[in-house]
């Protein structure tokens, strides 16, 4: 394996910054992302730290991290399940570090209880790719995901203008708390709906990305407010379980369901647009592949990456969900 040391880091940092004028763009590269002793044949050890591999959208991006890892000569792959437990994924964490894998990606439970570890990583020398979900602070190599905020406003601005034009009740089905998606997904529906002041939100409550706790939630929220029209859910899986709820009360067909994803698979939320259950999703691209390719830039290539990269959403609904399934790679 290929390791990193910090007085390397710090010398090809100066080359760069010599090379560099002194105001830098918003998304300039990160300083720390090139180390000594990359480059050249050779094993390269990643270790891959996951916050829950029982969820739909977590078993898509692991395999996205799998096939894309195996196009690279030298890459080994060590995914981690935290199974939604903070202090596994510590473990988890702490464990690669011990056996001095040469980078690590990682898509945090929660922001907070997870931001020490991820900055010790980083510090003794390991690059770090923060994946989907934040952590706290900047003690990180580079952090790839699509905006939250920015997907959620899409979603309420989609209430305001078209779902509830003359206003409604909307029950909001939110992701784990403390992750920084279900924060900014619930931000950024509200900043949209604004633009519409007779759209309310009368209820929200955790579901915790699964299914099965979005039904039970929903369950429990339509027999407390009986005259909701719309269930908005932080990502498909719960919205699914929603429409089962509300189905099993005689009310699939009253309500209006949306979710997050817009995973490409059979059991995803393109297809249950397509089938008529969610009225619309929003596609929140895995970030796996492209995590393979910064970590191949940075161990391969010896390259700067930049701190940020930001995924692209796209809305689906009715009218565009088969071709949105195919152009993602959809099959059956």
């Amino acid at each position: 394996m290929h390791r990193f040391t910090w007085p390397a880091l710090l010398a090809v940092s100066a080359l760069a910054l010599a090379a560099c004028s002194i105001e830098q763009p918003e998304n300039a590269p990160s300083p720390d992302a090139a180390g000594a002793e990359c480059g050249g044949p050779g094993d390269y050890l990643i270790g891959m730290s996951q916050a829950n591999n029982a969820e739909p959208y977590r078993e898509v991006m692991n395999t996205d991290v799998e096939t894309a890892a195996a196009a690279v000569e030298g890459f080994e792959v060590n995914i981690a399940d935290a199974a939604q437990d903070n202090s596994k994924q510590v473990a988890d964490v702490e464990n690669f570090i011990t056996q001095q894998v040469d980078l690590l990606i990682i898509s945090p439970n929660e922001a907070a209880p997870l931001t020490a570890v991820v900055a010790k990583a980083y510090d003794v020398g390991i690059p770090v790719i923060v994946l989907d979900r934040k952590v706290e602070g900047d003690r990180y190599t580079a952090f790839i995901g699509a905006d939250n905020t920015e997907i959620g406003r899409q979603v309420g601005q989609y209430y305001a203008e078209t779902l509830l034009p003359q206003g409604g009740k909307v029950l909001e089905i939110a992701g784990l708390p403390g992750s920084t998606p279900a924060a900014e997904r619930g931000a950024g529906f509200r900043e949209g709906i604004a633009a519409n002041p007779a759209i309310e939100i009368v209820a929200s409550q955790s579901g915790e990305w699964l299914r099965e706790k979005g039904q039970s939630v929903a369950d429990a929220l339509l027999k407390a407010h009986p005259d909701a029209n719309a269930v908005y859910s932080h990502n498909d899986p719960m919205a699914e379980g929603a429409y089962l709820a509300a189905e099993a009360a005689g009310r699939a067909g009253d309500l209006i369901f949306t979710g997050i994803d817009a995973l490409p698979i059979p059991s995803g939320g393109i297809k249950a647009v397509e089938q008529g259950r969610l009225q619309a999703t929003y596609v929140y691209p895995t970030g796996g592949r492209e995590a393979i390719d910064l970590a191949r830039q940075i161990l391969v290539d010896c390259a700067e990456v930049p701190k940020t990269t930001t995924l692209e959403t796209q809305q689906v609904t009715a009218d565009n969900a088969a071709a949105v399934y195919a152009e993602l790679g959809g099959q059956g």
